[in-house]
């Protein structure tokens, strides 16, 4: 069957090499959206006591691999982003040089299982605040990816009250050892009852089998006599 078309030209799909490359351009387009991802970890937001050390979280991971990603840590101080350090790492698996810009800060991840994680040392006051660690991978057409960790600086950390959870968790077990408790007595006292009315119908039938030899009844040992013969 020859199809036919009316009124506008037929489209031309050109040789097959050139649709699939298409295809593919168009896959790589897509592919990077989630090729990088920064990560400071599940828990973004830390406590920590006025002049002790802390280590500032952070890894990349990339499904499409790196090629010269660059990477920075900031700072933000009342609006205005700080960098505090920043590198860029050639490929997998070489260890970055990191050039730093504040004090009492320390780069510790190396590139050790993509760790590109900060330590502060003696923290101020002044170092709370948000940190923002930055990637930007070339082989994803420059695209930038970000992670955000907070820091509270304290006097000293608080006592976490437990009293209403351990009353909570008293008055649980309580519940469950009383049920406990309670389905034992339970069981106990079928068994029992049970163990009685066994008892009770082993007396019945005994009773029934004295009462039968003491009337002269079939079966009885009164039945059991011959009857005299007449001479």
């Amino acid at each position: 069957m020859e199809v036919q078309w009316v009124g506008v030209n037929p489209p031309r799909l050109g040789p097959p090499h050139q649709a699939i490359s298409v295809i593919f351009s168009i896959l790589l387009g897509m592919w990077p959206s989630q090729a990088l991802e920064m990560s400071v970890g599940k828990t973004t937001h830390m406590e920590a006591v006025n002049g002790s050390t802390v280590m500032l979280p952070c890894t990349y991971a990339s499904c499409i691999g790196i090629k010269n990603l660059y990477f920075n840590w900031q700072f933000n101080d009342n609006g205005t982003m700080q960098k505090v350090c920043d590198s860029v790492i050639a490929s997998e698996g070489v260890v970055p040089q990191v050039k730093i810009y504040r004090e009492r800060v320390e780069f510790v991840g190396m590139n050790d299982n993509n760790n590109i994680s900060i330590l502060l040392w003696n923290i101020t006051f002044e170092d709370g605040g948000e940190y923002t660690c930055f990637g930007r991978n070339p082989k994803e057409k420059f695209k930038n990816h970000s992670a955000v960790f907070t820091l509270v600086v304290v006097d000293e950390l608080k006592v976490v009250d437990n009293t209403v959870a351990t009353i909570i968790a008293s008055a649980v077990g309580g519940a469950i050892a009383l049920l406990m408790g309670f389905m034992l007595l339970k069981n106990f006292t079928l068994f029992v009852l049970s163990k009685l009315e066994e008892k009770n119908k082993e007396c019945l039938v005994t009773s029934s089998g004295i009462d039968n030899t003491e009337n002269g009844l079939s079966g009885s040992k009164a039945d059991s006599k011959p009857t005299p013969k007449k001479k």
